[in-house]
């Protein structure tokens, strides 16, 4: 759980929660969060049918410096197609195929969370 005094990681956190259930009201099953490694982090891994998709999530309160998705630059989209090479690896699966996808969230003080899904990026 979260360390309260850290509100950027409790936002994180909540971020990472709200990307899951969404994922799940689209049918998607999540099988993985937050899954390390020495290369670094993947957020979230589910299951789209016969389809890996490698979910990066981006929250903040506000889009005062450009949307969260933005946040998700072509190295990064690199980065996330190697650690889910090592996640591959490390678990032994062979799927139909992967997909990369960036979900972000805003999540102001107040009024409901926004959530954009970007399916197949740098694909």
């Amino acid at each position: 759980m979260a360390d309260q005094t850290d509100p950027r990681r409790a936002l994180g956190e909540y971020g990472e929660r709200l990307a899951e259930r969404y994922l799940g009201e689209r049918g998607l099953a999540v099988i993985d969060r937050n899954w390390r490694c020495a290369r670094g982090e993947i957020d979230l891994v589910a299951r789209d049918g016969d389809c890996l998709v490698f979910c990066e999530v981006k929250t903040r309160r506000t889009e005062r410096f450009g949307a969260p998705v933005e946040a998700v630059d072509r190295r990064k989209v690199v980065r996330l197609r190697r650690l889910a090479t090592a996640w591959l690896q490390a678990h032994d699966e062979h799927p139909g195929r992967i997909r990369i996808d960036v979900i972000g969230i805003v999540r102001p003080v107040a009024g409901p969370a926004r959530v954009r899904h970007l399916v197949g990026v740098g694909a």
